[in-house]
């Protein structure tokens, strides 16, 4: 079989290693150029050594640039791991000159330009664009190869909606009185030269952030609205964890129905058969520990008999499952290869 030719722009951060990592070892991709404005020039291995039993010393980063990369007819599908606001400009050119393209920042992540606007302080980068892109988790939407325009969910939200949409879609929970605590490793943060993600900052150190109005919040209530069928608000408290990498998430929502049963079986109604969703027995609780470099979601849920409210705790990788792994769970799904494939 033909290897699908791909490439990743904006590679140089915790993402872009994580993509050329995983997609360096794909069986069924050719990855033929990664870009970075401040590594042009410079080989993958000497910024990342981790990479070097994937790549030779002859592969180099070259400029990011959409109207060069437009132009790359060797290359089919590009991943974008990029801030939003800039992904847009990629993704317009891209887009014009037929390509696919993952998105992995938030630009096309919304269906309301005006929840983009209210959330991100800022007019959307390409309003034409935004109903063009296909919102996808993929053990929970369909997908097909004629979508040109994937945004790919947020870390938090993530671990947030794939315990609750299942519910929500079978109004097996409440849809107001929702609480919801995550803890991210700093890695969320990205990789850039900031005080406030030294070590000696974050090390022993656990805080609160965003509060109360983050901006992955805008995403997770349209997802559950569409879900519930109706407005739902929640209360996202998201905190900063001394931990490299990880998300844990704590979701209290009022129970309609007593203990976990009912639950259970929704969950397994939607995920016996996903690869990457580990439903966990009730009362033993998902680690991130045991998620850490892998593209999976564990979750679990207990039933509290004194308030009647059902907790919800998961666990994922915010830069694999939350990120990088999920695209290319995405991306192996769009072009019938196999769901796990270069992914653990």
């Amino acid at each position: 079989m033909e290897k699908l030719r791909v490439g990743v722009t904006g590679a140089s951060g915790y993402a872009g290693i994580e993509l050329m990592r995983i997609l360096g070892r794909h069986p069924n991709v050719e990855l033929r150029a990664v870009t970075s404005r401040s590594l042009e020039g410079k080989a993958v291995v000497e910024d990342m050594p981790l990479l070097r039993h994937i790549f030779s010393e002859d592969f180099k980063f070259i400029k990011s640039d959409p109207k060069v990369q437009a132009q790359m007819s060797d290359i089919d599908l590009w991943f974008l791991a990029l801030p939003h606001g800039v992904a847009a400009e990629y993704a317009r050119e891209l887009l014009a000159a037929g390509k696919t393209v993952i998105d992995l920042s938030a630009d096309f992540r919304l269906g309301s330009l005006e929840r983009y606007i209210e959330f991100y302080k800022s007019e959307h980068p390409a309003p034409d664009l935004l109903k063009m892109g296909k919102y996808i988790i993929p053990e929970l939407f369909d997908i097909s190869k004629n979508d040109k325009l994937i945004a790919c969910p947020g870390c938090y939200p993530t671990s947030i909606l794939v315990p609750l949409i299942p519910l929500m879609r079978e109004r097996a929970v409440s849809t107001s009185g929702i609480v919801i605590d995550s803890y991210s490793g700093v890695s969320g943060g990205g990789r850039k030269a900031d005080l406030t993600y030294s070590y000696c900052v974050r090390n022993e150190s656990m805080t609160a952030y965003g509060l109360p109005k983050h901006r992955h919040l805008s995403e997770i209530e349209e997802q559950l609205s569409i879900a519930g069928g109706t407005d739902v608000i929640v209360q996202f408290n998201p905190h900063l964890s001394p931990a490299t990498r990880g998300i844990s998430t704590t979701i209290t929502v009022p129970a309609k129905f007593d203990g976990v049963e009912k639950i259970y079986e929704i969950w397994s109604k939607y995920y016996a058969a996903k690869k990457f969703v580990k439903v966990l027995p009730s009362g033993k609780y998902p680690d991130t520990l045991y998620v850490s470099g892998t593209n999976r979601v564990d979750i679990s849920a207990v039933y509290d008999p004194r308030t009647k409210n059902l907790v919800i705790t998961s666990a994922i990788d915010n830069l694999i499952k939350g990120a990088s792994g999920q695209g290319v769970q995405i991306m192996n799904l769009m072009f019938g290869f196999d769901e796990g494939a270069g992914l653990l």
